[in-house]
């Protein structure tokens, strides 16, 4: 009996359309809810702004200098990142040690830490006056109010995001491909750099821009550590607190707008990896 080229791919399952029910109805009311708690805020920010505050807002020296900061900042943190947190990935993707669950906790410890707890312990370390800071101050690397410890508050906060989003791509590879490359004869890092690595540099990279994005929202432990040079998130507080609502209102506006942005550019590649997926029948 023979079987046709189609029978062999398997076709996606057609959405099950529901009828309305009450608790529908109720559970749209419920999600709107929630949705309009999200929007409104934000959409009020936007709309009391206007283009021309918005326009004014983008005008500013002292912001446009805070973006390029945070931008710096959060790029320099997630290249950090990704020379020490991809390594650690593929470790807790492809081995199995003693204590592994401990080191996974460790990792997605900066989640569940409040940040300016965060910043707190940071500055024990990389102060002037602490180890750290001193060895670093030898060579001319201060922490306190500079870039350097912008970069540390963000990579300390971020570092889950890629670590766990690496993980997750390279435990998704077939290790069979690895063990193939490896009786053909292919060094421990040529398997890496060319089989391991092009299969899951997707999810590496949407794990990379994730804490890129997490590190331009940060504020606790920056603020802590390193006031000045001020990222946005920084200068929108100290307008706040310093000039009033009035005076906050455009640079958190911009604040926003760019994590739309950000926002966007996530959605679209974790969208990118799932039509890819689709397509692959994974």
């Amino acid at each position: 009996m023979t079987h046709s080229p189609r029978s062999s791919v398997t076709s996606p399952s057609p959405r099950i359309r529901r009828r309305t029910t009450p608790l529908t109805v109720v559970f749209v009311v419920a999600a709107s809810l929630l949705v309009l708690f999200v929007v409104a805020p934000l959409a009020s920010l936007i709309t009391r702004t206007g283009t021309s505050g918005i326009t004014a807002a983008f005008g500013d020296p002292e912001v446009r200098s805070s973006i390029a900061i945070t931008f710096t900042a959060a790029l320099w943190a997630t290249v950090l990142a990704l020379f020490t947190g991809v390594p650690l990935a593929y470790l807790l993707a492809r081995h199995d040690f003693h204590g592994k669950r401990w080191l996974e906790g460790l990792v997605n410890l900066p989640i569940v830490v409040p940040h300016t707890a965060a910043g707190v312990a940071l500055l024990t370390v990389f102060s002037r006056d602490a180890f750290a800071g001193r060895v670093f101050g030898s060579v001319g690397l201060d922490f306190t109010d500079a870039l350097a410890g912008i970069v540390v508050g963000m990579l300390f906060v971020g570092l889950p995001f890629l670590v766990n989003g690496a993980r997750q791509a390279f435990a998704a590879v077939d290790p069979e491909l690895e063990q193939m490359a490896e009786v053909e004869g292919a060094a421990p890092w040529q398997v890496f750099g060319y089989v391991t690595l092009p299969l899951a540099w997707r999810g590496v990279a949407s794990g990379a821009l994730m804490m890129w994005g997490r590190g331009i929202s940060e504020f606790g432990a920056v603020v802590i550590l390193a006031y000045h040079p001020k990222i946005l998130p920084v200068l929108v507080y100290e307008r706040f607190s310093g000039f009033g609502i009035n005076a906050a209102v455009p640079a958190a506006t911009v604040l926003i707008l760019v994590s739309l942005v950000v926002f966007i550019l996530l959605h679209t590649l974790v969208g990118v990896r799932r039509r890819r997926a689709t397509r692959l029948g994974v």
